[in-house]
């Protein structure tokens, strides 16, 4: 059975619990961390955009050489990810409040850029915000093949059942699927006519699909095409499936009940603080759960959140969950182990 169980807790005194809330709430906002950073904001897409461009043009003057092709696809899946980031920030205000202006960053930073869909994504991850954990309202948990706790083990048939069997050694081979993935998930999306307004999301990642596969075809013969494909697909899949894998996964997972705000985003989330580096691949979001205790605080600011939260709840005595970066990663491996055990054993039928 899994080491960290479902978990269906009553929930502690409502008024209370509001009241923690609005305290913590009060010393973030004192110490100016909810204020907006459009002056940092602009100078980060700035530079993300001119890294983006560097990529290409450096692509574009390349004489081919396979080594060339390789780094120019690590350049550019790192800087992609960047761009991913500004997609996230947007979808929670970070950057503006205007819903004008929220909505032309997404669209150009996933749909015309990233060829991910904002609409979906933005939908998906607010439900995710809503219920972390959760086991039968976080899509995140949802979408995935893997199971997160043993209760998700007799809905997994055929190949999907294989894979959730095995998955401890195939979760970390299959994140660098991640960035095909969402964009296929988009696709569905538009598909079911989810969106408001489908034919711009959509007009705007094919446009991304053209314009991107027209310029790697355009400046690169094609066995040069296939090697940046693969490594930067990969790459970049590497780098969002990371960041995000250990935020919430073997951490408890929850079948009812009703927790207080501040419970639900620190007992399902986990931080992992690093240096200065750290936080530009992660995108600050290593502090996890300073950012789900807050969702709108620009994520320069998550940093400066984590002493705050972390001595909150020490002192309230909510359990904060705090690693290093590799702990993080062993203590998954071992979570989706002991979570699929009941199907290694053949304890479940379908």
């Amino acid at each position: 059975m899994s080491d960290i169980p479902a978990v269906d807790s009553a929930p502690r005194e409502r008024g209370a619990a509001e009241e923690d809330f609005r305290e913590l709430t009060r010393r973030v906002t004192a110490a100016g961390l909810m204020r907006p950073r459009k002056g940092q904001y602009a100078t980060a897409i700035a530079t993300v955009w001119l890294m983006n461009a560097a990529g290409w043009a450096a692509l574009a003057l390349c004489d081919h050489a396979w080594w060339q092709v390789v780094l120019a696809a690590l350049w550019l899946a790192v800087w992609h990810e960047q761009l991913a980031f500004l997609l996230h920030d947007a979808g929670h205000r970070q950057i503006s409040r205007s819903q004008k202006t929220i909505r032309a960053l997404g669209l150009i930073h996933g749909n015309l850029m990233l060829g991910v869909c904002f609409g979906w994504w933005v939908q998906h991850h607010n439900r995710h915000h809503n219920h972390p954990n959760h086991l039968e309202l976080d899509p995140d948990i949802l979408r995935r093949v893997a199971i997160f706790a043993p209760e998700q083990a007799r809905q997994r048939t055929g190949l999907a059942r294989f894979l959730a069997a095995h998955q401890r050694h195939l979760f970390f081979p299959l994140l660098g699927l991640e960035a095909v993935v969402l964009r296929i998930a988009g696709v569905i999306a538009l598909r079911r006519r989810a969106l408001r307004r489908p034919w711009l999301e959509g007009g705007l990642m094919a446009l991304h699909a053209v314009l991107f596969f027209g310029a790697l075809f355009w400046l690169l013969p094609w066995p040069s095409v296939l090697l940046f494909l693969t490594i930067h697909q990969g790459l970049l899949g590497y780098l969002l499936g990371l960041a995000f894998a250990v935020n919430h996964k073997g951490l408890p997972t929850r079948t009812g009940g009703e927790w207080s705000w501040l419970e639900r985003q620190v007992l399902t989330s986990r931080t992992l603080p690093t240096g200065l580096i750290g936080d530009f691949f992660y995108g600050g979001l290593n502090y996890q759960i300073e950012h789900h205790l807050f969702p709108g605080m620009p994520r320069s600011a998550l940093r400066h959140a984590y002493p705050i939260v972390k001595r909150f709840c020490a002192e309230r005595g909510i359990a904060y969950t705090e690693t290093g970066v590799l702990e993080s990663y062993r203590d998954l491996s071992r979570h989706l182990g002991s979570a699929s055990e009941v199907l290694r054993s053949g304890t479940v039928t379908a």
